[in-house]
């Protein structure tokens, strides 16, 4: 004979320690997800999801497996631009009045070279980084460009040549406005000593090898070129830009990092 008393639910017992958590959840759960794509419309991506909530000090434990049952809800539906609504949901279901989640993935762009304009796709690791409190959700935009940067230093005091590494330039933004992820991409692309691309030719190689020497830059200069941009884009409301040189002469890596919010200037 089947036993269809109620079972007793563990998590919603009080706990008497009287300290409350402030992310309790999942991390590390992929999911597909579709992203706007500004030459395609739109591309399907793997995406990894961290969510957590806030738990009060009165709660044992949160419903972990609400996490993933709302995950499953946006499965045919999901979307950057329904974000926020993903966030509203998980704090109702979860009965939180703050929340958290980390969205990231990798998202393509089709390249030409420069010289030969033979096309190959350019990955880059984009992060949406979403908060809810008391029912207000934000967003902010990561995206991880890989770009080359040459040192004005080697190549003013060498006879010939310079040393040159691969940066990441990351930049976080908060926006009111709509963003191509695309918009970031070019615009710190075009700060760097000279872009990336996935295939290049004889004619490219030499093309991008030049073109990062006539414009040399310290991680410093990265960090400010780029942020002056992001001063001039009225989209944006807040950012952080950071940089990492990989540098091919050392054994460490050269950092810079700016911070601006211009809604409190």
């Amino acid at each position: 004979m089947t036993d269809k008393s109620p079972m007793t639910d563990v998590q919603s017992s009080v706990d008497v320690r009287c300290i409350p958590i402030n992310k309790v959840g999942i991390k590390d759960i992929r999911h597909p997800v579709r992203v706007k794509d500004r030459s395609q419309g739109e591309q399907h991506t793997i995406a990894n999801f961290n969510m957590y909530v806030h738990l009060p000090h009165n709660f044992k434990g949160t419903h972990m497996s609400r996490f993933v049952e709302i995950l499953n809800n946006y499965e045919r539906e999901f979307s950057v631009e329904n974000f926020d609504r993903m966030m509203v949901d998980m704090a109702e279901r979860l009965e939180s009045n703050e929340g958290h989640i980390e969205m990231s993935f990798p998202y393509f762009v089709e390249k030409p070279a420069p010289i030969s304009k033979v096309k190959s796709l350019m990955d880059y690791d984009v992060t949406l980084l979403g908060e809810i409190k008391n029912g207000t959700p934000s967003v902010a935009i990561k995206v991880v460009v890989p770009v080359t940067s040459l040192c004005p230093c080697s190549k003013e005091i060498s006879a010939y040549g310079a040393h040159n590494q691969r940066s990441h330039v990351t930049v976080t933004v908060h926006t009111n406005d709509f963003v191509w992820i695309e918009d970031i991409i070019d615009l710190v692309e075009g700060e760097a000593s000279c872009e990336l691309f996935g295939l290049l030719k004889r004619p490219d190689e030499k093309y991008v090898t030049e073109r990062a020497y006539d414009n040399p830059k310290f991680v410093e200069d990265m960090v400010r070129d780029v942020a002056a941009r992001l001063n001039s884009d009225n989209r944006i409301d807040a950012y952080t830009v950071e940089s990492e040189n990989f540098e091919s002469i050392h054994n460490h890596s050269a950092y810079a990092l700016v911070e601006h919010n211009k809604t409190l200037t």
